[in-house]
């Protein structure tokens, strides 16, 4: 395989991202003292920062590719609603596909940092299922932007409350009727609403929780593809892709194929899920075959998990390790 060419073609794709996405806020500072008034450490703040997060992470690896995502989610009406359009719009990506509701907040995480440590989070967000008219109304900017052409969908679910089993059934459906290959990055919750799905990406402990099983991978991978076998069988997706955090990446159409991890220093693991299934859309819809999607969508998630924090993965560099390593 070209891996330059393939690479190449990431750059005309349209990439509907649909999901939960929020603000990812850091407050840093340095502990000098502790508080007179409570058992607590006094934070010297000297740094605020805002970055986007949840589903949007996959669109800004997507952008960071060369590709042109469209991010499709439901926020508040409200100013840190505001903020995180702003930060899309200076990322670039589209938010044609974004609702802002008055009966939501606006996702925010905001954690307090001192020398590179997390002293504390703190979550303000609006966790249940988004209301009927709310759904109504993003599956009607979902319509618009499929009908300007879209090359690939990802479900990207955070169990924040925007895919519902209806959305999922129906977006699914708009998909299938329209040729237009769906992957899907799940949680627990809806694990089997993705019925004929193209992809479907769960790590090995979603996998284990999805169908409620158990076992030691190490030991008894004969147990781990009785799952995924029981896992396709339910589902009746084309491609089964698990990740298996120090043991590499798995990866099946019809037979089973496993990629071990490659030797690195990890500094950080955050938002390497985000980065694995953006690349392998990419790769999908770009035509590469599945041992291939498995074993770029790897390294990939490698790559970044070698730089503390969630970050973007860098298109050269990846072009560059998987033209040395495949």
């Amino acid at each position: 395989m070209n891996y330059q060419d393939l690479f190449d073609q990431f750059s005309t794709k349209r990439v509907l991202v649909i999901g939960d996405v929020m603000v990812d806020a850091y407050l840093k500072g340095k502990v000098n003292r502790m508080s007179p008034e409570a058992p607590v450490p006094v934070v010297d703040l000297f740094e605020k920062d805002e970055r986007i997060g949840g589903a949007g992470n996959v669109a800004l690896n997507l952008a960071a590719l060369g590709a042109s995502p469209i991010i499709c989610s439901v926020i508040g009406s409200d100013s840190e609603g505001e903020r995180l359009i702003d930060l899309f719009h200076k990322a670039n990506i589209s938010t044609d596909g974004i609702y802002a509701s008055s009966n939501r907040r606006t996702t925010v995480k905001t954690r307090v940092l001192s020398n590179n440590q997390q002293l504390l989070r703190i979550d303000s967000e609006d966790t249940n299922l988004i209301k009927s008219t709310e759904e109504e109304q993003l599956l009607k900017q979902i319509n618009t932007v499929l009908k300007s052409g879209i090359d690939g969908i990802i479900f990207e679910d955070y169990n924040k409350g925007v895919l519902t089993p209806s959305l999922i059934a129906s977006v699914l459906s708009l998909a299938n009727a329209q040729q237009i290959p769906t992957t899907v990055d799940p949680k627990k919750d809806h694990f089997f609403e993705y019925k004929g799905c193209t992809l479907f990406k769960p790590n090995l402990k979603e996998l284990k929780e999805g169908l409620q099983v158990d076992f030691d991978f190490a030991v008894d991978q004969q147990s781990f593809l009785r799952a995924v076998n029981d896992l396709q069988a339910q589902l009746e997706n084309s491609i089964s892709f698990i990740t298996l955090s120090e043991h590499g990446v798995f990866i099946q159409e019809e037979d089973p194929i496993f990629i071990p991890a490659h030797l690195r220093n990890i500094a950080d693991v955050s938002g390497a899920g985000d980065t694995v299934i953006a690349v392998a859309t990419l790769c999908l819809i770009s035509g590469a075959d599945v041992p291939s999607i498995a074993a770029i969508s790897n390294i990939a998630g490698g790559l970044v998990c070698e730089q503390p924090g969630v970050v973007s993965i860098e298109k050269e560099r990846l072009l560059n390790e998987v033209t040395k390593l495949l």
